[in-house]
C-alpha cells in the first residue's frame, strides 16, 4: 500500500529538446504555428461539410469526423508540450495527469487510424459499386462505423493505460519525450514489463496492421475498378479523391509503425521523439491541406461557403 501511494505521488518531468533557450523558443514557435494551423484547417473542413448540403454524403461525413478527431487529438498533446518548451521542462505533470494524457492520446489516435480504414472501405464501395453505394452506405451504417471506431479506441486505450500505470514507478522520472507516450513511460517503470509490452504489440496490430491491411486490399480493388472506367475525367476524379486519403494514410501509418511495430527493446528515445512530432503536429496540419488541395468538390464548397458569408 505504501509503494502504491509512493507511485501515485510521483511527478514526471519532460526532457527539453535542447538545453539552449533560444532553440527551445524556435521549436515553440514552429509547434504553435502548426497547432494553430491544424485547429483552423480541421475546423474549416468540419464547418464546410456541415454548412454545405452538397457535401452531406458518407465520404464527407467521415472526413468531418476525422477533422474533429484531429482537433482533439492534437489538443491532447500540443498545449502541455508548448508550456514545457517555454519552461525548459521545469513544470512537472502528475501521475494522474500523465495517465489521462496517455489514455486520450491512445484513444483518439486509435480511433483516427480505424476511421482511415473505414474511409478506404467507403471509397471502395463508391468506386466498385456506384449504383448501390447509397443503399450500402446508409446513414445508420455510417454512424455505427464512426461510433464503433470510438468505442474500439476507447476500450484499447483504457486497457493499455491501466496496465502501464499499474506498474510501480520509482527513482528516475524524467521522460525523454514531449508528452506521456506509451514507450517512454514504460522505460521508467521498475517492475516486470513483459505483459505491458505484449499488450502494446497487440494494440499496435489491431490499430495499425489490421486496418492498413484492409486499406491495402481496398485500394487493390479500387485501382482495378478505376482502370476500368472509360472516361479520362472519371478516372481523374476517382484518383483525386483516393490519392488525398492515401497520402494521409501513408503519413499516419508509416510514422506510427516506425515507433510501435518494433520490439520495445529497440526503441530509441531521440528517434521516437522526432518521429512523434510528425504524427502529433505535422500530420494534423497537413491533413486538411491535402484534402482541400486534392479534392475539387471540397474546394468548390469551401469557396461557396466563404463567398456566402462574405456577402452577408
Amino acid at each position: 500500500m505504501g509503494d502504491e501511494n509512493q507511485t501515485i505521488d510521483i511527478q514526471f518531468h519532460f526532457h527539453p529538446f535542447s538545453p539552449i533557450l533560444e532553440i527551445q523558443i524556435l521549436i515553440f514557435v514552429a509547434f504553435l504555428l502548426m497547432y494553430i494551423g491544424s485547429l483552423f484547417g480541421n475546423a474549416t473542413i468540419f464547418l464546410t461539410v456541415w454548412a454545405e448540403r452538397s457535401l452531406h454524403t458518407p465520404m464527407y461525413f467521415f472526413l468531418a469526423n476525422l477533422a474533429v478527431l484531429e482537433i482533439f487529438y492534437s489538443s491532447t498533446v500540443a498545449p502541455l508540450a508548448l508550456v514545457n518548451l517555454l519552461t525548459m521542462g521545469r513544470i512537472p505533470i502528475s501521475f494522474t495527469g500523465c495517465g489521462t494524457q496517455m489514455f486520450f492520446f491512445v484513444f483518439l489516435g486509435s480511433a483516427d487510424c480505424i476511421l482511415l480504414a473505414i474511409m478506404a472501405y467507403d471509397r471502395f464501395v463508391a468506386i466498385r459499386d456506384p449504383l448501390r453505394y447509397t443503399l450500402i452506405m446508409r446513414w445508420q451504417l455510417c454512424a455505427q462505423l464512426a461510433v464503433g471506431a470510438l468505442v474500439l479506441g476507447f476500450i484499447l486505450a483504457l486497457q493499455l493505460t491501466a496496465l502501464i500505470f499499474h506498474l510501480p514507478f520509482c527513482g528516475h522520472n524524467r521522460i525523454t519525450h514531449f508528452y506521456c507516450d506509451v514507450l517512454p513511460i514504460l522505460r521508467l517503470a521498475c517492475g516486470d514489463t513483459r505483459m505491458q509490452e505484449a499488450m502494446i504489440f497487440i494494440v499496435s496490430v489491431i490499430i495499425l496492421t489490421i486496418p492498413f491491411s484492409l486499406i491495402s486490399i481496398s485500394y487493390t480493388f479500387i485501382v482495378a475498378a478505376i482502370l476500368k472506367i472509360r472516361s479520362a475525367e472519371g478516372r481523374h476524379k476517382a484518383f483525386s479523391t483516393c490519392s488525398s486519403h492515401l497520402t494521409v494514410v501513408l503519413l499516419q501509418y508509416g510514422c506510427c509503425s516506425l515507433i510501435y511495430l518494433r520490439p520495445s527493446s529497440s526503441y530509441n528515445p531521440e528517434m521516437g521523439r522526432v518521429v512523434s512530432v510528425v504524427y502529433t503536429f505535422v500530420t494534423p496540419v497537413l491533413n486538411p491541406l491535402i484534402y482541400s488541395m486534392r479534392n475539387k468538390e471540397l474546394k468548390d464548397a469551401l469557396n461557396k461557403v466563404t463567398k456566402r458569408h462574405l456577402l452577408r
